[in-house]
Formats: C-alpha cells, structure tokens, sequence
C-alpha cells in the first residue's frame, strides 16, 4: 500500500482547473466547496444529520445509518471534493475489518483484564436475554463506530492533512474528539484528554498506517461493542449488557462513571498503541508534509 495509491494528497490543480489555475467549472462558491475545509464541512453535515437520524434508532437501524453514512460520504469525496475513494473500497474490507477489530478487542481485554488483576472491577451475569442484548450493541456500535470514523478520520483528518501536514492533523483531530466527549455524563478535563490521547490519537494514527476506514472502524466497533457487553460505561453512556461491572477504588484506576477510556491504565496502552501504528505509517511512507504536491488523482 503505497502513499501515492491511498494517502489523499494537496497540491497542484485538480481535474476540473484549467492550465493557468482558474476554476473551469467557475465561481468563487464551487472553489469553496473544492477546498479541503470546504468539503470536510459539507462531509461532517451530510454523515452527521445521517447519524443523528438514525444512532438511536431501534433494530438495525443504526447499522442501515451506517450503510447511508458511506454513501454520502462518498459522493462528496467524489463530487464535491473531486477525489476517488480507496479508504472505503470493498476489496479487501472484511479483512481490514477484521484486523481492526482484533486490536481493538485486544486492547479492550488487556485494559480491563490489568484493571481486574488491581481489584477496579468485578463482574456478574445480567441475567438477561443473550440474543437481544448482543443484536442491540452490534446493531447501536456497528452505526458509532461507522459514522464517528468517516467524519473524524476521513473527513476531518484527510482534509487537514492536506493543508497542515499529517503530524497537526492528527494533534488537532485527536483533541477535537476528546472535546466533543466533554458532553457526555460524568466527563471532565481528565477525560477528555484521556479519549483525546487513547482514542483520537490512536486511531488517527491507525488510519494513517492502514488509510482504510474499515480498519479503523473495525477496531473502534470492536473496542465499543466488548466494552458495552461487559457493562461497562462506554465514554459515560451505560447502556444494557451481559455483565454488571461493580467499581472499586480510585477512578485513576477504573475510570469511575466515565468508563474504561478514563482509566490510566487504557490511556497507557492507547499511547503505546498510537506511538506503533504512527511509525508503522512513517516507515511505510504514508505521512503527508505540509502542503504536500498531490499524487492521488480524482476518480
């Protein structure tokens, strides 16, 4: 996977510029929408009104949000932005998939398994219904994970990227996802610098190594679903699982209310994670200097 092939590069004139630079399409309004904030803007509206329309949704609907999400996002990249769309391409999906979810079911296990071992949580059997319980994280985490990623790691961090470098892009992305979470119950400075740090920067640099929104949205559905069956507030939201966690001690250790993303030990391993996948990325030449020449053509 070479950068040229997936890394969504700024530069020179795009495909509807004329050789002196001017818009052949014409106006100012068309270069606004061309440019990189221009794009990521219409991008976050479109996935993010899907989102909000269906993230609550019952059964599969959340999931069927999901599938709605890809769908704008890329007729934007692609009519609005001008670009082709390796980063959602079907081949090679499931496994990319796969191996998101892998790491991010790892890193879920350790973190809570360390916690355990220190005497922080306890578990017991809800006691409800297998099925039920497990069709409605899937269903709820598959459309999360989906759509949080194609507005913060394809949308966001691509288009940033583009005019600051990947290196800002991912600061800046990394903070601006903690700061989103302040909203949520039992958040405070702490915890969002620690979904700042473990979440925004680890998977910002999992999509610079991999450039695969299912990679990345696989590890995010993976780290979110285990999370919730264990019973476990995910970023302050408790929602039905197949345990019951009892917490015990010092939140520095179990996160307290916040959950397992507030807690020192998943915010070590998370940093430990980002630093791997970022040099895994800049060994394989994926990063992007600032105001990089584009090779990535529209498609």
């Amino acid at each position: 996977m070479s950068t040229t092939s997936t890394a969504r590069q700024a530069g020179g004139p795009g495909p509807d510029t004329s050789p002196d630079g001017h818009d052949a399409r014409g106006g100012r309004l068309h270069r606004i929408f061309r440019s990189p904030l221009g794009w990521m803007l219409t991008g976050m509206v479109g996935v993010g009104l899907v989102s909000g329309l269906t993230a609550t949704g019952p059964g599969p609907v959340p999931a069927l949000g999901a599938v709605a999400a890809v769908v704008v996002y890329s007729l934007v990249i692609r009519r609005v932005a001008g670009y082709s769309t390796p980063e959602i391409a079907r081949r090679g999906a499931g496994r990319e998939a796969l191996l998101g979810g892998a790491i991010g079911l790892g890193f879920v296990l350790v973190s809570v398994s360390l916690i355990t071992a220190f005497g922080g949580y306890s578990f017991s059997w809800a006691g409800d219904g297998f099925m039920a319980v497990v069709w409605s994280a899937v269903m709820v985490q598959i459309g999360a994970a989906v759509t949080e990623e194609l507005m913060f790691r394809g949308l966001a961090l691509q288009a940033l990227e583009q005019l600051w470098g990947s290196r800002a892009a991912i600061v800046i992305t990394g903070l601006f996802f903690g700061i989103v979470h302040l909203g949520a119950p039992g958040a405070n400075a702490w915890s969002a610098l620690s979904i700042a740090l473990e979440a925004g920067v680890m998977l910002g640099a999992a999509f610079l190594w991999r450039r695969n929104i299912w990679f990345v949205a696989g590890l995010h559905f993976a780290w979110n679903t285990t999370e919730q069956l264990f019973g476990i507030p995910v970023s302050g939201h408790t929602s039905e699982g197949l345990f019951t966690v009892d917490v015990h001690g010092s939140a520095v250790l179990t996160g307290g209310g916040f959950g397992l993303e507030a807690a020192l030990v998943s915010v070590v391993i998370g940093v430990l994670l980002a630093v791997r996948m970022f040099a895994l990325a800049r060994r394989g030449g994926r990063l992007l200097p600032r105001r990089s020449a584009r090779h990535t053509q529209a498609g």
